[in-house]
């Protein structure tokens, strides 16, 4: 199956839209193939904003009908407790939360831009997926990550290149409770090293230090700048670190 197969069968769909790489091309596809389509995005605590600002642009760009969903994922104890099962819960949350919302549109078919690299095992967020029904046209139709962005690089979507980006709560160490503070600070920590040009990082908190990771092409990039981010950092945090083993 193909996604213009896929999209022919399923003529009426909304679609889970994060505004990553993976979401906007699915949406590309739907306006593609001409389905009456209509994405949700669903903002928390858990997303910079910059997430939801890409979202907008490209939902604007494709002329895609898209709603923001306000949802305070910290009320619930199964999230902000921080176990093993942290994901699963966040995404079941999320999921039913756009679901209920596309009913209430007309939409009983839901997307979401999982694709063909993703595997299950280690996701635990996709069990959630599965409980509730969600589709996944990307990965039925054996799209992996490689694919997607060629593919949408070829439509011109300038989410191409964009770097993978896993919620905030991924900074905070299992077990750790998650408040909206330490999401904060970690939005805050992670502007500081976007705005010097980094790419593809992770500021994590490790008790309560900042431990900075960054490809091993970027140490350099790091070292240089390291006054402005101890400057920046520093009044957060207890100590800032250089993880020299951990990559993103």
């Amino acid at each position: 199956m193909d996604l213009a197969s896929f999209f022919q069968n399923h003529p009426k769909t909304a679609v889970a839209f994060s505004g990553g790489v993976d979401s906007a091309f699915l949406l590309y596809a739907a306006v593609t193939y001409g389905t009456e389509i209509k994405a949700y995005f669903v903002k928390s605590a858990f997303q910079p904003r910059f997430e939801l600002e890409d979202a907008k642009r490209m939902a604007a760009c494709l002329h895609a009908d898209l709603t923001v969903l306000e949802t305070d994922l910290l009320r619930t104890p199964e999230i902000t407790e921080n176990s093993a099962k942290r994901c699963y819960y966040c995404k079941k949350a999320i999921v039913t939360r756009i679901i209920k919302a596309a009913a209430e549109d007309g939409f009983s078919v839901v997307l979401d831009g999982t694709n063909a690299s993703d595997q299950a095992d280690d996701r635990p967020g996709m069990q959630a997926l599965k409980e509730c029904a969600i589709r996944s046209p990307l990965r039925e139709c054996g799209l992996t990550k490689a694919d997607i962005r060629r593919l949408s690089k070829e439509a011109g979507l300038f989410t191409w290149d964009k770097p993978a980006y896993a919620c905030l709560a991924t900074r905070i160490p299992s077990g750790s409770p998650i408040t909206a503070e330490k999401l904060e600070r970690t939005e805050y920590a992670e502007q500081v090293l976007s705005s010097l040009g980094l790419t593809d990082f992770r500021v994590r908190l490790f008790e309560n230090a900042a431990n900075i990771q960054v490809p091993a092409a970027q140490l350099d990039a790091v070292m240089e700048n390291r006054t402005r981010i101890v400057t920046e950092l520093k009044p957060l945090y207890t100590n800032v670190f250089l993880d020299l083993e951990v990559r993103t």
